[in-house]
């Protein structure tokens, strides 16, 4: 998946927890110690984002970011960044 796909994925997925969490932007701002402005970035998909801050806004959430090697990858060939990751809820 290219930069700008995972990130709109990611952008939709953090909003969507939000919203049935019924948080605003501002409240997962004030409790992952981030910005409001950067919780607005991470949900518009801007594919620069800071990782620590990333993942403090994932954990407020209860999301967290699942990374795995692609079926099509053999385990003796070339390291691709673009294998999967998904964004997991907590189990329920």
């Amino acid at each position: 998946m290219d930069p700008a796909g995972f990130s709109a994925v990611l952008g939709s997925a953090v909003r969507s927890r939000r919203a049935a969490l019924s948080l605003s932007q501002a409240d997962v701002a004030d409790l992952a110690g981030v910005s409001e402005r950067f919780v607005r970035f991470v949900e518009q998909g801007k594919t620069t984002v800071q990782l620590e801050q990333l993942l403090a806004v994932l954990g407020t959430l209860g999301l967290e970011l699942d990374v795995s090697t692609a079926a099509n990858v053999s385990t003796a060939g070339p390291i691709s960044t673009a294998g999967p990751i998904s964004t997991a809820g907590p189990a329920q």
